[in-house]
């Protein structure tokens, strides 16, 4: 194989949470974040998806991803992470397929089990004890839907007989696997582009982005072969200020008031303090393999913490260890298509 025709690197992408009460606000407020975060050199928003998340709260994550999809024509959405083993997967492929074509390229796929609270997954129906094998199942069902496929299917969740789906989305929507454990990282392997990480140290994920490619080497489960370069990436709460201790006081209530826990359990997997702090975090990640960075930026003031979110993006990009490393191998004939035509 020639230098120039090997697998392109995907580039290095960052996401940004949107304001937790971007719904609330005013539409003219909403379409005012949306292009603060397009302007900063964001190349996404993501989300997650919870339905009645402690004691009731959530947003649907297909009902966001509809409308941030048409509050901005250029910004990627990404549901980061949808939890699929509450819906049955026909359902979920006309919604994407639909997405689609409302924001053609732009929609990203995080899949995820939900672990954080079981009695959302039992008030859905659902055994917490399946969720694993659901999650198995109907992704192996939306994807065959998403890929044309007229599906007939006999499983232990779902009955399905001549199920289909158009339009197919073109280009197809890639796929990701959220979690921290090995059954997730194996769920990504069998299934999607790439892993998405969370809460994990640099060394977990190391040893999670070799699991993939041993997985997907040997047990891929949709048709054609795992991507030559797979777009892994990690999804993390960021406290962003002029300090470690101001960009502490900043994130660590917010996550202990998300997630109830405190902070001192979240803080070694949290990047925290000047934009130099924040890049300095993520480069071994980077290096690593991974491709993209979702962050949920907190800071004194909001729009200053979306700015600074964008000043990391670029920052990463420039210094984005697998490009320069796949340049370094290019002739650089080949890099500007002068050789060997």
């Amino acid at each position: 194989m020639r230098a120039a025709e090997r697998a392109a690197v995907p580039p290095i992408r960052v996401g940004v949470t949107p304001d937790v009460k971007l719904w609330s606000r005013p539409w003219a407020e909403r379409r005012r974040m949306v292009e603060l975060v397009a302007d900063a050199g964001i190349d996404c928003m993501f989300f997650a998806d919870h339905v009645s998340f402690r004691i009731g709260h959530g947003n649907d994550g297909m009902v966001t991803a509809a409308a941030l999809a048409n509050l901005h024509p250029e910004l990627g959405v990404y549901l980061g992470v949808y939890l699929l083993p509450l819906r049955h997967p026909v359902p979920v492929a006309r919604q994407l397929a639909n997405l689609a074509e409302m924001a053609p390229g732009r929609i990203s796929f995080g899949v995820g089990i939900g672990g954080d609270d079981r009695h959302e997954v039992e008030v859905c129906g659902v055994d917490p004890r399946t969720r694993g094998r659901r999650s198995d199942e109907s992704l192996d069902i939306v994807l065959r839907l998403l890929g044309g496929e007229t599906v007939n299917h006999q499983g232990e969740f779902f009955s399905l007989s001549q199920a289909r789906i158009i339009p197919v989305p073109d280009p197809p929507i890639p796929t990701y696997v959220g979690g921290r454990s090995d059954a997730a990282i194996r769920r990504a392997g069998r299934f999607a582009d790439g892993w998405l990480g969370i809460w994990c140290t640099i060394e977990h994920y190391e040893t999670a982005l070799r699991l993939y490619a041993e997985t997907a080497e040997t047990e891929r489960a949709v048709p054609g072969a795992a991507p030559d370069v797979p777009d892994h990436g990690i999804q993390l709460w960021v406290g962003i200020g002029d300090s470690r201790e101001q960009a502490a006081g900043c994130v660590g209530p917010e996550l202990e008031r998300f997630y109830r826990v405190p902070f001192k359990a979240f803080e070694k997997y949290t990047p925290y303090g000047t934009v130099d702090d924040i890049v300095d975090f993520f480069l071994p990640y980077l290096e690593a393999g991974c491709r993209h960075v979702n962050m949920t930026p907190c800071g004194p003031d909001p729009n200053e913490a979306i700015l600074a979110a964008g000043e990391v993006a670029r920052r990463l990009r420039q210094a984005d260890p697998l490009a320069k490393a796949t340049a370094e191998t290019v002739p650089r004939g080949a890099q500007h298509g002068s050789e060997d035509q």
